[in-house]
């Protein structure tokens, strides 16, 4: 398999760590998105959304989405479990990540994509520029922290957010709390059970890369 990558960024560090935890190896191509190459035409046309990660199998399939290559890596390699062990257990983890996903990452993204210099006119990831919107954020700003004033009642009395094991859920989630310190956005200091969950998550292996 190919794994194309950018180390920078969020989204393919979601699929780093999921390849880590099931000790998948890959051929790894790095995308620098600095440069504008994810919009060059030699890499639309191995992703038109111009965007990573892209994940090709062995027969030249490209998945093109976190959720896609998590699925793929999921069903190739079905242990450890990662998205789910029972009927019950994958439904509810699917509606956490939906759930995180809309709160907390997609907030972190409103919020850098509409307020970095660098990020001018590429407000919103794909083939297309658009313009910064300064409400929009300051008001991903406001989102992203509330979504991490909030991960203390998330987690409960839990180890893992979805439960007594380590799962996508925990993945994602660490990746959204490293992103919204791009913005000095920070789990509460009140927050102990939150703090306690990412010192744990940050210690494991996969959360290096």
């Amino acid at each position: 398999m190919k794994f194309f990558d950018c180390n920078l960024a969020p989204s393919p560090r979601l699929v780093r760590i999921f390849l880590a935890e099931k000790n998948v190896s890959v051929d790894v191509i790095n995308v620098d998105l600095r440069t504008g190459e994810h919009l060059e035409p030699t890499f639309r046309e191995i992703n038109p959304h111009c965007t990573v990660p892209v994940l090709e199998t062995d027969n030249g399939v490209r998945i093109t989405s976190t959720q896609g290559c998590w699925r793929y890596l999921e069903e190739i390699k079905p242990k450890p479990p990662l998205l789910g062990r029972t009927a019950e257990e994958k439904a509810m983890i699917s509606d956490l990540l939906w759930h995180i996903e809309m709160d907390g990452l997609q907030a972190v993204a409103e919020g850098l994509r509409n307020s970095a210099p660098r990020l001018k006119n590429r407000a919103i990831t794909g083939p297309d520029n658009f313009a910064q919107n300064t409400e929009l954020g300051e008001r991903g700003k406001i989102r992203g922290k509330l979504f991490l004033d909030r991960l203390d009642g998330l987690l409960g009395e839990k180890e893992y957010i979805a439960g007594d094991v380590f799962t996508a859920v925990d993945i994602l989630t660490l990746v959204i709390v490293d992103f919204a310190g791009w913005l000095k956005i920070t789990i509460p200091e009140t927050s102990l059970q939150a703090l306690s969950w990412h010192k744990r998550m940050t210690l494991r292996s996969s959360s290096q890369l």
